[in-house]
């Protein structure tokens, strides 16, 4: 019986979309100009004091954008959640529910953010900055407000944004 491959493998894996869009490498810190992350050693973090205090030394600061807030500037999203036939009682704790998961979203990672909420009767548009959040914020939503039913898409190659439609019709 055969424990491995019979040659090793010689061809390149090809690398994906997530690492070839990777925030270029800089020495010191970089600090978002909108929003005030910082990026140290290959992370966006909150604040630029958290990292001084960890560090024990100065290192030098460079301004940018964070990937984040350039999403929001550019109209992007990578996470959308069509709530549909929103009953009229549900109306303050869905907005609730949205709000209070995206700021501990928030806290947790610096890059996942709510872009928006978009009311328009009983149906909401919800933007989010992550695909995995948005995904994260219907289940927490779906088990919140009893009754509803949802489906998730995952737009192909080579965007990653997540479309989930949650329905309250029955």
């Amino acid at each position: 019986m055969s424990t491995g491959f019979k040659r090793p493998y010689r061809g390149s894996v090809p690398r994906s979309r997530k690492a070839t869009q990777v925030f270029e490498a800089h020495k010191g810190i970089v600090v978002c100009k909108t929003c005030g992350a910082a990026y140290f050693k290959k992370r966006w973090t909150h604040g630029l004091e958290e990292l001084r205090v960890k560090e024990g030394k100065d290192e030098a600061v460079s301004f940018a954008v964070c990937p984040a807030c350039q999403m929001i500037a550019n109209r992007q999203y990578e996470g959308r959640i069509t709530v549909k036939n929103l009953p009229a009682q549900h109306e303050k704790d869905l907005e609730d529910v949205v709000r209070g998961f995206s700021r501990r979203a928030f806290e947790r990672d610096v890059m996942h953010r709510l872009i928006g909420i978009k009311k328009t009767g009983a149906n909401w548009v919800i933007t989010t900055t992550e695909n995995e959040m948005a995904g994260k914020m219907a289940h927490h939503i779906k088990e919140s407000l009893r009754g509803a039913k949802s489906r998730t898409h995952f737009a192909g190659d080579p965007s990653d944004v997540a479309e989930i439609v949650i329905d309250f019709s029955e």
